[in-house]
């Protein structure tokens, strides 16, 4: 498996410079047959690094450009009248839209209306389209991977909460170092082109995705990322004084089942079968700065999502709800 990995990972740094974490999240996420947002302003190579892991993994790709134009049919298809070929026999048929590929990318998701994007979350969801009242069933895999520039907010729709909450992983692409940005500067203005050539093919990714579930998680690390995501909430016993004052909206318990499904697919990329701590902890920022809300008075006083996962990190380890009843227990026993 270490191997496999490795093979993958190497083929993608033949075309991508750098931004080793930023692939293996995007690894993980396929493995757990997720959904990501990127995040990074323009020029990071957003769309080739998505491009270049399809290719590596053979996988279908489509790309989608949100406009504020776009229209829920431009993303799932539409039903057109026709004549059936061999007779005179007219009926609507269904052509299918972009969404239908292995891995979508879809370009700046937030400079389009909700009702357009909403037209992806049952496709995220249930991995279906449904239209004209028939469900039409997506190429397994399927992963969306959604971009979004940072800086520039006006004419935007930022998306809500609960869909925001549907994505396993809100992944920050940040500037490459100096030697990075020189090698990509070398490779891309000379006249040799570097394409990844295909490592591995869908059937092992979907053979990996089924292998996932079986990995083993122990109670205590089970238990660890359960504490940390019932610590975010403001109006929970469990949550520290801080908590209170820095968060308006806590994480749900989908994010302690995003944060066990990529700890296993950090473990499987480690070569690993075995789920530890470490690996929540490892995949603890892309999992949860999407899905906290700070409050006001964090906002003033410059605490973004990543400073407050740090912070519920930094507390977990000592803050156990659960130690009275441990305490109890062991009076029980020593009676």
């Amino acid at each position: 498996m270490l191997k496999l990995m490795g093979g993958l990972r190497k083929e993608i740094g033949q075309v991508i410079v750098g931004q080793e974490a930023v692939v293996d999240q995007l690894l993980m996420t396929l493995l757990v047959g997720g959904h990501a947002i990127l995040e990074g302003v323009p020029g990071l190579a957003k769309t080739l690094l998505v491009n270049t892991i399809s290719e590596a993994l053979s996988l279908d790709f489509g790309r989608i450009q949100f406009t504020p134009d776009l229209m829920p049919t431009d993303v799932t298809g539409t039903l057109i009248f026709q004549e059936k070929a061999g007779g005179g026999v007219r009926d609507f048929v269904f052509r299918k839209g972009p969404v239908f590929t292995n891995l979508l990318l879809a370009d700046e998701i937030n400079r389009t209306p909700p009702k357009t994007q909403a037209a992806l979350l049952e496709g995220m969801s249930e991995g279906q389209v449904s239209v004209g009242g028939r469900a039409h069933p997506l190429p397994k895999p399927f992963c969306v991977m959604a971009t979004q520039n940072p800086l520039e907010q006006e004419g935007t729709y930022p998306l809500p909460e609960a869909q925001l909450d549907r994505f396993l992983m809100k992944i920050c692409i940040d500037y490459p170092e100096f030697l990075e940005e020189e090698e990509i500067i070398d490779r891309t203005t000379g006249d040799v082109e570097q394409e990844a050539a295909a490592v591995l093919d869908r059937e092992v990714l979907l053979s990996l995705q089924a292998i996932l579930p079986a990995l083993p998680v122990t109670e205590h690390v089970q238990a660890y990322a359960t504490r940390i995501g019932r610590m975010s909430r403001p109006e929970g016993e469990s949550a520290p004084g801080w908590v209170k004052e820095y968060i308006s909206w806590g994480v749900g318990p989908r994010a302690a089942q995003a944060l066990i499904r990529s700890a296993k697919a950090h473990t499987l990329l480690a070569g690993r079968f075995s789920v530890t701590r470490a690996d929540v902890r490892a995949v603890a920022l892309p999992v949860l700065r999407h899905r906290l809300v700070p409050s006001f008075h964090a906002e003033a006083e410059g605490l973004g999502p990543d400073d407050i996962v740090d912070m519920l990190l930094d507390d977990v380890p000592t803050f156990n709800p659960r130690n009275e009843y441990d305490e109890v227990s062991r009076r029980i026993l020593r009676l």
